[in-house]
Order: structure tokens, then sequence, then C-alpha cells
């Protein structure tokens, strides 16, 4: 079987049998992210637990790449910290820029680097990726405001 056999499979099993596909209540962080040229839509929830990512979940329609890529990122990123989380999102948006990235690091992410041939379907495949980021930067600039007030309040 060819390697792009192989990524292809893998990308449409994540499209048909998504993995982590829901919402949750008490999410600690929600976002949604849409591509607007294709219609792609999702919105993503994390739940946080002693600094790590300990849930996350997607809901979203889209074509098979954003859903595979939003399917195959939650099984990434749960049990990082969103330091880690935010590494894998860099790597992962480099190597969609056409930088060179290593299967150790990305696993079964490297199968949506053929989306690289088509430039059009980027957007696609980063879609949660960037949504991904915005709501921890979101999570995380919240998270300093408070911090920053209660010490200035203790003084």
């Amino acid at each position: 079987m060819a390697l792009d056999d192989l990524y292809r499979e893998v990308i449409l099993d994540h499209y048909s049998r998504p993995r982590n596909k829901g919402t949750m209540d008490d999410a600690d962080i929600k976002v949604e992210g849409a591509n607007p040229l294709c219609g792609d839509e999702l919105s993503i929830h994390v739940k946080l637990a002693q600094g790590k990512i300990s849930d996350v979940k997607f809901v979203g329609r889209g074509c098979s790449i954003s859903q595979a890529s939003a399917s195959m990122m939650t099984e990434q990123i749960k049990g990082k910290t969103l330091s880690e989380a935010k590494a894998l999102i860099g790597q992962f948006k480099s190597m969609m820029h056409g930088h060179p990235a290593s299967e150790e690091e990305l696993g079964d992410l490297m199968a949506l680097q053929g989306v690289r041939k088509f430039p059009v379907r980027i957007k696609c495949a980063t879609l949660s990726w960037v949504a991904l980021e915005q709501g921890v930067d979101e999570f995380q600039d919240s998270h300093k405001k408070v911090v920053a007030k209660a010490s200035t309040e203790v003084e």
C-alpha cells in the first residue's frame, strides 16, 4: 500500500468515525471556528484538570479534511499542558505551510501533509488548530488578568 493511500485511509477513518465528537457544559475553554469560503464550522470544548487537558470535544460540519483534522487534533492534545498543545499547534501549522515535520512529533497528523498539494484546502486542515490556538490564548490572557488582579488586591 502506498503512503498516500495509507494517509487517505487515516483521514477517511477520522471523518467517518470521529473521535471526541460532542460538547461539554463545564468546559474551561469554548471556541468556535469557521471558514466562510467553504462553509466549514466547528466548536471546540476543552476541560482542564491539574494543568493539563483532561478532556476535549468538538462538534461541527464541513468537509472530510476539516472534520478529520479536528478529530485527530483532539486525540493528540488530550493529556497535554496548554503550552505543549500550543507547541503542537505550531508544529502542525508549520508542516501545513511546507516545513519539514517528523512523524515522532506529529504521529497520525502526518496524514494531513498531503493537503499541502491543494493550497485552498490548507485552511480546512488548520481550522480546528487556529480555533484552538485562539481559545487557549484567550483563556491564558483572561487567567493572567485574574491572577494579576488577585495579587494587587493582597497588597
